[in-house]
């Protein structure tokens, strides 16, 4: 006889599982576990047993479970069990299961009662199961017997704590009928790890162990004493059933007997017995699952939006059809012009965040890369100065000039402007490279089709290279054109006169307006360890200084370092480093920061670098010359002095170069991108959207182009499976939600009657008339000669306790321990005249606070 509620809610998880597993993800319905807490010999076991419906825990009186079991219940085809000290060994009778639970509690605690805290883990294997979490507890006592520490109370509520704490344990809170509810320990721990009483079910046991004439209506009605889930009255099997084999299926049907012939309960059979309450956990577990189906539903249906767009192009797909094939080949042809074209101007639907490409990168090595290449050509003033002296000299001869020659300037001039081929034809290479780069980006959705990928890449790759040579032919006639005829009357050329009034100072003036701001940006410091480590800051690069800063808001300033005297240098990178450095010193050998030669900076990429070195040079400050070009400069002595005169013409040669230069870089620096954009880039677009196709079907067969690749095969494959797998897992969803039906959460109830200490409150106690503590009746079988007898008084004194009723609750209620034999109490032998402060039998006034009389020292049973 299995648990049917189970067995119900097998099928619909078994469906989730098989959805989730069909794409390939766990269906983590994380459902709760169940724990059984209670006095000992309550019945928790057998409570426990009845759930899953399988007769396998040990049983006895007194303190029979002595460590905590935790049962993992897990839906499988076979039956058996496996306990994980016993690991590869399978458990195909539940009677070896249960004497290896005997075995295996005596190994560790003794055959002499003794406790442990440390688990039996068993996991049983069954069809007619959910994968579920089971715990069964020792049972609450306040003495310690045989084996067992002085602090038994402690340990044994320090394990329960251990697992009902948690907010996913479901508590069956287990009292037998023979014993005072408003004592109840088990309901006093599970109302402080659930002050709610939202996971908390009460369980009455031995309903049929009850006085004769007593019943507990009131409670499983929950009238008296009330909890917020209730209670639930089960017949377990007794001890002499149990001994005897008494089969489940039968102890069910003399249970159910009970309650439909015993006249309190008949009213109330249909919620009483162990099928109630398997129903009533079963319901919890349909609650949580209901609970859980939204965040599955949300989770499931995002994954079919991202899917629905790809799978649109799918659903109609038929591989060997030659429209097919010659409408993807136009479109793939299409898309490709597309996402160059975005990808070159800029509009593309995804956009790339990590890193610059397309036209973000050309632009920088238009406006950033290019003209840094230009400025490293004029740094070096010495040389220009010696060449200009020389050709002075050499113009004039043997004799001594009186007048500064033309012909020097445009010797100098034309010889400033052939060096401007190498920074031109290098510019042209990068785009090339980042065409290049470019083109295989944007191929990216052909993947596809392998074959046309290739045949793109080389038809496009193909056509840049020729336009390359082009691109350098018509750049390199700009520079001709430049060194043809020297335009002295330029508007912006200085001239002569002006260039003999410029002094010095004027002519190595920065080109940029103090204080602008060249750049801002994060770079990295490179410090030794020892002196602090490396640390990121904030720069900002202006015309006269270079300032570091905490962060990008620039209110906590760092340092502030005039760019007088410094110049650059490259670093080489560490061998560990993952970042591009270089280098600022000064010139005068001076400290720039700290104790600090020289700063060495850090940054991620190269790119970072060169710009960074770019904004440098236009704020002034140069990289170093090479060692041994300084020594070649220094060797030549016809340089170190010269005579008034010739340093005043090479001066104002040196102005009016400076002068034409500037005009001729300026006109270079614009005419560059227009003519990379017009016989490179915008070629290349109109090829790619005029010719391609006809080079493509030039290239080969059709067919062949088109041969999908066997990845992209199963891709497509997996996504429609996928697509599939979804849409079933959503209508099971949708199955579940309406096939099953959760129970709200009962209202609140005045459950204050449970108190979580030892000794009730104040109010709890009968009203007396003085503030002296009531005292009990004499003993019944006898006068006790002498004062009253204490009010800790306890059996082993001689005074019976009197047990306390389920009904309405009497004026004794004693600490009865189920271990220990009850005498029951009898009408007739009560004293008909009470002492004072003693109430009556009868139920109070109010039925929802029972008068509770308990000693206020702990007897000896306590």
């Amino acid at each position: 006889m299995g648990n049917r509620g189970m067995e119900d809610l097998i099928p619909l998880i078994n469906k989730l599982q098989d959805a989730f597993s069909s794409i390939g993800q766990s269906c983590n319905l994380d459902l709760p576990q169940i724990a059984v807490v209670g006095g000992q010999s309550a019945g928790k076991s057998s409570v426990l047993e009845n759930f899953v419906g399988r007769d396998f825990l040990p049983r006895g009186s007194g303190i029979v479970t002595r460590r905590p079991l935790i049962l993992q219940l897990v839906n499988s085809k076979a039956e058996y069990a496996e306990f994980l000290h016993c690991k590869g060994r399978k458990f195909v009778d539940f009677e070896e299961v249960r004497m290896e639970i005997e075995a295996e509690t005596d190994r560790l605690t003794g055959s002499n009662k003794g406790i442990s805290p440390i688990p039996i883990n068993l996991r049983v294997y069954s069809p007619n199961v959910l994968n579920l979490t089971l715990i069964d507890l020792p049972g609450m006592t306040k003495v310690a017997v045989g084996d067992q520490p002085p602090d038994i109370e402690h340990q044994i509520r320090d394990m329960l704590l251990q697992f009902i704490t948690k907010e996913s344990c479901l508590i069956l809170a287990v009292t037998p009928a023979n014993m005072d509810l408003a004592n109840s320990d088990a309901l006093k721990i599970a109302k402080e790890v659930d002050p709610q009483g939202l996971r908390t079910i009460g369980v009455i046991t031995k309903l049929d162990l009850m006085d004769e004439g007593t019943d507990a209506r009131d409670i499983l009605e929950n009238k008296l004493l009330p909890l917020r889930r209730g209670y639930i009255g089960v017949v377990n099997r007794s001890q002499k059933d149990i001994d005897g084999k008494k089969d489940i299926r039968a102890a069910l049907a003399a249970e159910r007997k009970f309650f439909l012939s015993h006249p309190a309960y008949r009213h109330l059979a249909e919620r009483m017995g162990t099928p109630h309450l398997q129903k009533s956990l079963n319901q919890q577990l349909t609650n949580h699952i209901r609970d859980t189906l939204p965040g599955l539903r949300s989770k499931l249906q995002s994954q079919l939006l991202s899917l629905e767009k790809e799978v649109e192009e799918y659903k109609n797909f038929r591989p060997d059809d030659p429209a097919r094939k010659t409408k993807a080949l136009l479109q793939m042809v299409q898309q490709f012009g597309v996402d160059f074209e975005k990808c070159i101007e800029g509009s593309g639907d995804q956009v790339d965040t990590s890193n610059l490409s397309g036209g973000a990168k050309i632009n920088r090595i238009f406006h950033e890369r290019f003209p840094f290449e230009l400025v490293k050509m004029e740094f070096d003033e010495k040389e220009l100065r010696k060449e200009i002296s020389y050709a002075i000299k050499n113009i004039h001869g043997v004799r001594t000039g009186l007048f500064t020659p033309d012909l020097a300037f445009e010797a100098i001039v034309k010889k400033q402007i052939i060096k401007l081929k190498e920074p031109c034809l290098k510019c042209i290479d990068l785009v090339i490279q980042e065409l290049i780069n470019t083109v295989r980006q944007s191929t990216n959705k052909l993947d596809s089709y392998p074959r046309l990928r290739e045949e793109t890449e080389r038809i496009v790759t193909t056509h840049i290279r020729e336009r390359d040579s082009k691109t350098k032919d018509q750049v390199l006639l700009l520079i001709d054109i430049e060194l043809s005829y020297i335009n002295t009357n330029h508007e912006d050329f200085i001239g002569f006169a002006n260039a003999q009034q410029r002094t010095a100072a004027n002519a190595t003036k920065k080109r940029v307006m103090p204080n602008q701001v060249i750049r801002r940006g994060w770079l990295t410091i490179n410090i030794s360890i020892m002196k602090g480590g490396s640390k990121d800051y904030w720069f900002v690069l202006t015309a006269e200084s270079l300032s570091w800063y905490k962060d990008e808001e620039e209110k906590e300033k760092k340092y502030m370092l005039p760019l007088d005297n410094l110049k650059l240098r490259d670093v080489e990178k560490g061998f560990m480093s993952s970042k591009h450095v270089f280098a600022i010193f000064n010139t005068e050998q001076r400290n720039v920061y700290k104790d600090l030669r020289q700063i060495e900076l850090a940054c991620d990429t190269q790119e970072d670098v060169d710009s960074w070195k770019a904004s440098f040079l236009r704020a002034g400050v140069y990289p170093e010359k090479d060692q041994h070009e300084n020594e070649d400069t220094m060797s030549s002595g016809d340089t170190v002095s010269m005579d008034p005169q010739l340093e005043r013409q090479v001066e104002t040669i040196r102005n009016l170069v400076d002068s034409y230069i500037g005009i001729v870089n300026k006109s270079i620096r614009d005419l560059m991108p227009k003519t990379i954009m017009h016989l490179m880039i915008n070629n290349t677009k109109d090829f790619i959207h005029s010719e391609l196709l006809a080079y493509l079907y030039s290239a080969g067969d059709q067919g062949s182009l088109m041969e999908e690749s066997a990845e992209q095969a199963q891709r497509r494959d997996e996504m429609l499976r996928m697509y599939h797998a979804l849409k079933e897992a959503l209508v099971i969803i949708g199955d579940i939600s309406t096939t099953t039906v959760s129970t709200p959460v009962p209202p609140p109830v005045d459950d204050t009657w449970i108190v979580k200490d030892s000794s009730p409150p104040p109010a709890s106690r009968p009203p007396t008339a003085t503030t002296a503590p009531p005292i009990r009746p004499p003993a019944v079988r006898g006068p006790t000669p002498g004062p009253p007898p204490p009010l800790n008084l306890s059996p082993a004194f001689g005074a019976p306790p009197v047990p306390s009723r389920p009904g309405p609750p009497s004026a004794y209620v004693g600490d009865a321990n189920p271990a220990m034999p009850l005498i029951p109490s009898r009408p007739a032998r009560v004293p008909p005249a009470l002492p004072p402060g003693i109430p009556s039998r009868r139920p109070p006034a109010a039925p929802n606070r029972p008068t509770i009389i308990r000693p206020s020292e702990p007897s000896l049973l306590d």
